[in-house]
């Protein structure tokens, strides 16, 4: 009696290659981010964010910048970049103008140039003077002053990357922040962008 036909097995669909896709070309871009806007591209409670100035997919902050901060904020697609730029390790040197409550002594600007005692921890020796009232776009909306006391522009150069750093190094040494502008990080300074521009950096450090 003759066997029956085996049954043939099913056909395994046939493994088609996809085709991935030529790795972005790294990106580094500077911005000028203006006071009130959020370091991120979506917010849930629709206020300000980076994705109101700058329509480039794929790039993401290298650092933050706090919401009441103004200026030099990079971006880049790069992770390698992302980790130079923003890694305290690095030490990358950033550079603030501070308008402060109340005329700063010599003693004061010693103690921000020796390290302040924080909350978390001593910080590290700052760079620290006092300036001429620098040129700088008007604030929108505008500092609050008081009217008795004096205020004044420092300085500041700190090689470190805590939670507003900045704002409580001068409040510790009895100098509230009024306003906070980052002007430098490492070798790329804001010179020439107004509020909300940006322009392309060569991506490399």
């Amino acid at each position: 009696m003759p066997r029956p036909p085996r049954p043939s097995a099913p056909r395994r669909p046939a493994l088609r290659r996809v085709a991935k896709a030529p790795p972005a070309e790294p990106r580094l871009i500077m911005l000028n981010k203006p006071f009130d806007v959020l370091t991120q591209f979506n917010d849930e409670q629709g206020r300000a964010t980076l994705k109101d100035f700058v329509a480039v997919p794929g790039v993401y902050p290298a650092g933050r910048l706090d919401r009441d901060s103004e200026g030099l904020l990079l971006l880049t697609n790069d992770g390698r970049l992302q980790a130079q730029i923003a890694d305290p390790k690095h030490k990358l040197a950033k550079t603030y103008w501070v308008q402060v409550e109340g005329e700063p002594s010599e003693e004061q600007l010693r103690q921000l140039r020796e390290g302040v005692q924080l909350n978390d921890g001593p910080t590290l020796p700052a760079e620290a003077r006092q300036l001429e009232e620098p040129q700088l776009w008007e604030r929108n909306p505008p500092v609050r002053f008081r009217k008795s006391v004096p205020t004044a522009w420092l300085e500041l150069v700190i090689r470190e990357g805590r939670n507003r750093q900045v704002r409580r190094m001068t409040a510790a040494v009895g100098l509230p922040t009024l306003r906070l502008v980052r002007v430098r990080i490492g070798p790329w300074s804001l010179e020439g962008l107004q509020p909300g521009q940006w322009r392309d950096l060569p991506p490399q450090l």
